[in-house]
């Protein structure tokens, strides 16, 4: 975390492995981020750095992008040997994540906003 200027960076992550591709959801209160450890998870922890909650067991699985709502993540899955990506959303709450079906591969997704 830092401020918009730069100044005052500090960590807040401290789990085991790396945590990347960090992702603010809607409100601003969760952050989604791909845990890199072994495998790729998906995960969330607060804006604190606190309550991290791992949300998937693949093997590579990377790219989160929160709904609109807050409830869902959505990230990319590729299976072990494939080379194949495919969409899944994770519910916030736990759960097994669902896979979204898609013409071809899909990667790196990205929710559009709420329309009025």
């Amino acid at each position: 975390m830092m401020n918009a200027d730069g100044s005052g960076q500090r960590r807040i992550s401290f789990g085991g492995g790396r945590y990347a591709s960090p992702v603010w959801s809607p409100r601003g209160n969760l952050i989604a981020f791909t845990r890199i450890a072994g495998s790729f998870n998906i995960g969330v922890m607060d804006a604190s750095g606190g309550n991290v909650r791992i949300l998937t067991d693949g093997w590579q699985d990377e790219g989160p992008s929160w709904a609109p709502n807050g409830q869902f993540v959505m990230f990319h899955r590729t299976t072990q040997g494939s080379g194949q990506s495919v969409l899944y959303a994770v519910s916030v709450n736990g759960g097994r994540p669902r896979r979204l079906p898609t013409p071809q591969d899909g990667s790196d997704p990205s929710w559009s906003p709420l329309q009025n």
